[in-house]
């Protein structure tokens, strides 16, 4: 699919991350952005940042995708501003890393609607614009979609939500001119962690973990080659595709295993 020289991108989650540097991705290839999160004043600096090196057209837009009609708004505020989405990037997502009985309710259901409900919607809603303009949508799963998490049981299952809406989305536009992308990246170095609070897992601590800068621009190479599902890293590919034929029980006690609670000795 040829990629027309300049496309307006939507990028949510925007103010950090693999969001900030997909920002960075794409205005270096000159394309206008409309950024989206809860933190208006790194949002601005970003953009300003942006603007001033690549001479891009960057807008914007604060919003809480957690709340329930967060993606109504955001929405609302695109069209209101007058801009057409060629790429919409659904990057917004966090974790929690604890035992289900421990964490607390509320933080569980807010990560469900922000990872699966706020996506599905701003999908449905920005879709027209995507059909007419033969677009591009990425939905930044993990490979925690792959395989049951425990210590982090309800984010593996929301990223599951995510590849498997992601890859029944794009066979079902396979014939519209949009591509969908399930881009699926293993632990990185970003604000992933704090917001988690998963620092003493043995997932991350103690790892040489590759920067969001890294994992983006192959996210961002994957997305304008219009692949359906991306794995960036031999080693995460193999260990996504283990669940292939490893038995299940065995491969949600080797994810505890690898996941657990890891004290300093």
């Amino acid at each position: 699919m040829a990629v027309p020289s300049t496309l307006t991108v939507l990028i949510t989650g925007a103010s950090s991350g693999i969001g900030e540097a997909l920002a960075r991705c794409c205005a270096r290839d000159g394309h206008a952005l409309v950024l989206a999160a809860r933190s208006e004043s790194k949002l601005e600096q970003l953009a300003s940042g942006l603007r001033e090196r690549h001479g891009v057209t960057v807008d914007v837009i604060r919003v809480d995708l957690e709340a329930i009609d967060g993606a109504q708004l955001l929405h609302r505020e695109v069209s209101a501003r007058g801009r057409s989405i060629d790429v919409l990037i659904n990057n917004a997502g966090y974790g929690l890393f604890g035992e289900f009985s421990d964490l607390p309710l509320a933080g569980q259901l807010a990560m469900m609607q922000l990872n699966m409900a706020s996506l599905v919607a701003l999908s449905k809603l920005f879709l027209p614009d995507l059909m007419q303009r033969r677009g591009r949508l990425m939905n930044v799963a993990s490979t925690a979609a792959f395989q049951p998490g425990p210590y982090m049981a309800v984010y593996y299952a929301t990223k599951a939500f995510v590849l498997s809406f992601s890859e029944a989305l794009a066979e079902e536009l396979s014939d519209s001119g949009v591509s969908v992308t399930a881009f699926c990246p293993g632990p990185t170095a970003s604000g992933f962690q704090d917001k988690a609070a998963m620092h003493d897992s043995a997932l991350v601590k103690g790892r040489s973990l590759p920067s969001s800068d890294e994992i983006a621009e192959r996210g961002w190479r994957a997305l304008m080659r219009g692949q359906r599902v991306y794995i960036p890293g031999a080693l995460n590919w193999l260990m996504a595709q283990s669940y292939r034929f490893t038995p299940r029980r065995v491969m949600t006690r080797v994810v505890k295993f690898i996941s657990r609670p890891k004290t300093a000795s």
